[in-house]
């Protein structure tokens, strides 16, 4: 039916039809493909990173494909809907893999990549994977390019092309012109951009017709009109649709032909330009072609469209992955008002911050925690008791098991585990629901603050989970003396660079009562001191405070210095449980304080009955269960939550 004739109104924006891969990056820029000693993993494929890119501007997006049912498979289908895409069209298929890239930055424009795509996944979809309805429920579809290279993957699109015209939606092309995905280049071709090929221009002309957008760069301009020159070809494909046109010019920006075409080149709409440096061109298109949907479709004119694509194009080659990189709406819009003073838009801190916080896996409203990555005070029970340090790593497994008793799958639930003990209770963490996860790094009672097993922590934080977050104890006072100030300082922005770096969230906790005497501007005057030098971790984890004025005071320096900060969690120091519910209540009016992390006021009494052989492990987990969920009972009452 016709939108026209009163169909339900649509609710998706656009739909991306095509390819999705792995993309294996090189980590070692300036390095032959050969030459590449490690590798990170990301969402590829140009529909695949169109609706990711779409989906970080603000629009409804989806993925119309197929993945492997392996691995790699579900890879792409959680990382689609950890970004908001929809993935009903995302279909498995139980006989093909799915398609790996493996790419690197040898130079500035030059990306060698080999595409392992032989039978894969995407390439198998079928019109059978087109469901009309599904269709016609978004505003917009991108048909691409290299999925009109096979018979079966053709009739997909044209059938997807039918359905959207028969409801009065727009179609997008996006030319995407791989030559060697066409058979036109060897295996070691992947980057090849332009070959002439008169089966290929044939092909993508009887396209064109149906098009209401068709996007390309001068070489993809080219062989989709099968002319030799660029004003030619543009004027070929105006006689064959009336589509806008978008011609992309990499440095140069874009031009947007919206009628006639005339001899010259130059005569069309242009947005503004963004002079940056070239980093990787590798999936720029992509963020370009996604800052240009949000526009057209969100009813800006074509030349602020232009100028957001020409945008997050520029955002995009100026970083190394190509969908983790592209630009959040609100990322885009701090670009746009303020600029950089960057020529190197990864080098810009304030940039990559709001992009690291808007690109965070997921919200985390409340955290209630069960801290269990205590080490030292562990040990002194066990040597006081006379036993076996090994069993500490079985205690906490039983912490785990209590904390995931309470837990029973809600949001909101999380613990602290430490690396030293806490191996098995990791495992055994990872097979509970859980939303959060901390680690510590710190050396136990450190002071000045040294790491607990490296010194060079960056080369550690490779190793972890990317689920699992950061956390550093450090006990820190503003009045403490300036060269133990200088020192902690300075392990803290190591700890937060690193941080950054391994794609890693941080909690700093800082506490300063045990150094010194606390009032209500203390902690503060502690918190301004580490943002004025950078440091801006997603957590902070402090000790009860005394008044609402302090509490005031911490939550009036993290929102000046950090909107982004996720918030503050309260720690225990063993208090008793009614002081620990007083604090609870001290903090009701700071919505800045997220939760708690406790830990020996919950587990304190079964360790010390535990390893003395006075209590058994259903006990034990009992034990710390009917605790943990009389502290969450307190907060949830305090903050009036259910």
């Amino acid at each position: 039916m016709n939108t026209s004739q009163g169909a339900t109104a649509p609710s998706l924006d656009v739909i991306a039809i095509g390819r999705a891969s792995v993309d294996l990056y090189g980590q070692q820029t300036g390095s032959r493909l050969e030459d590449i000693a490690s590798f990170a993993k990301s969402v590829g494929g140009c529909p695949a990173n169109i609706s990711i890119g779409t989906a970080r501007l603000g629009l409804r997006s989806a993925l119309l494909t197929r993945v492997g049912a392996e691995q790699m498979g579900r890879f792409i289908r959680e990382q689609l809907q950890r970004e908001g895409v929809v993935v009903e069209g995302v279909k498995t298929d139980p006989e093909r893999l799915t398609a790996l890239v493996l790419l690197s930055v040898e130079e500035e424009g030059v990306s060698p990549m080999i595409f392992y795509r032989s039978d894969c996944a995407d390439m198998a979809l079928s019109e059978e994977d087109i469901d009309e309805s599904f269709i016609a429920s978004a505003r917009a579809i991108v048909v691409t390019g290299t999925h009109f290279s096979r018979p079966n993957s053709d009739a997909t699109q044209r059938k997807a092309i039918r359905i959207a015209k028969a409801n009065g939606r727009k179609v997008v092309f996006d030319i995407d012109y791989r030559p060697n995905l066409w058979g036109l280049g060897g295996h070691a071709e992947g980057f090849g951009r332009y070959v002439k090929s008169e089966r290929v221009s044939s092909q993508l002309r009887t396209v064109l017709a149906d098009c209401d957008l068709v996007v390309g760069t001068e070489e993809e301009i080219m062989i989709a009109s099968g002319a030799d020159d660029v004003l030619g070809a543009l004027k070929a494909i105006r006689a064959l649709t009336e589509a806008t046109i978008v011609l992309k010019r990499g440095a140069m920006g874009c031009i947007v032909y919206d009628g006639p075409i005339s001899d010259d080149l130059e005569a069309g709409i242009v947005g503004d330009g963004f002079p940056i440096e070239v980093y990787n061109v590798l999936g720029a298109g992509d963020a370009f072609m996604s800052g240009l949907l949000r526009g057209w479709l969100g009813g800006e004119s074509l030349a602020t469209s232009a100028t957001w694509a020409n945008a997050c194009g520029a955002f995009a080659v100026s970083r190394l992955l190509c969908s983790p990189e592209y630009p959040t709406f609100t990322e885009l819009e701090t670009f746009l008002k303020n600029g950089s003073a960057q020529h190197a838009l990864r080098k810009d801190a304030n940039l990559n911050h709001i992009h690291w916080a808007t690109t965070r896996r997921a919200e985390i409203p409340a955290l209630m925690a069960l801290a269990c990555d205590h080490r030292s005070q562990l040990e002194d029970v066990a040597r006081r008791l006379g036993a076996d340090e090994k069993r500490i790593g079985d205690f906490k497994v039983l912490a785990v098991k209590a904390a995931a008793r309470v837990a029973d799958g809600r949001p909101g639930y999380g613990m602290l585990l430490d690396e030293k003990h806490g191996r098995d209770a990791l495992f055994e963490f990872a097979r509970h629901p859980f939303a959060w996860v901390g680690r510590p790094v710190e050396l136990p009672g450190s002071r000045p603050l040294r790491f607990e097993f490296s010194q060079d922590i960056g080369s550690q934080l490779v190793e972890w989970p990317v689920t699992h977050c950061i956390k550093c104890l450090c006990f820190y006072h503003p009045d403490d003396p300036q060269e133990l100030k200088i020192e902690q300082q300075e392990k803290l922005v190591a700890l937060y660079e690193a941080a950054r770096k391994v794609g890693r969230e941080l909690l700093v906790e800082i506490i300063a009562g045990k150094h010194g005497s606390i009032d209500d501007a203390t902690i503060s005057r502690a918190l301004e001191e580490l943002y004025a030098l950078g440091i801006k971790p997603d957590w902070w984890k402090l000790e009860p405070q005394a008044s609402p004025a302090a509490w005031a005071g911490i939550e009036d320096t993290i929102r000046r210095n950090d909107p982004w900060c996720r918030g503050v969690v309260l720690l225990g120091l063993e208090a008793p449980q009614e002081e620990l519910e007083a604090a609870f209540a001290a903090t009701a009016d700071a919505g800045i304080v997220k939760g708690f992390a406790v830990g020996r006021t919950i587990f304190a009494e079964a360790a010390e009955r535990w390893l003395g052989g006075q209590m058994n492990d259903d006990e034990a987990i009992a034990d710390m269960a009917q605790r943990f969920e009389k502290l969450t009972e307190a907060w949830l009452r305090v903050r009036g939550a259910k």
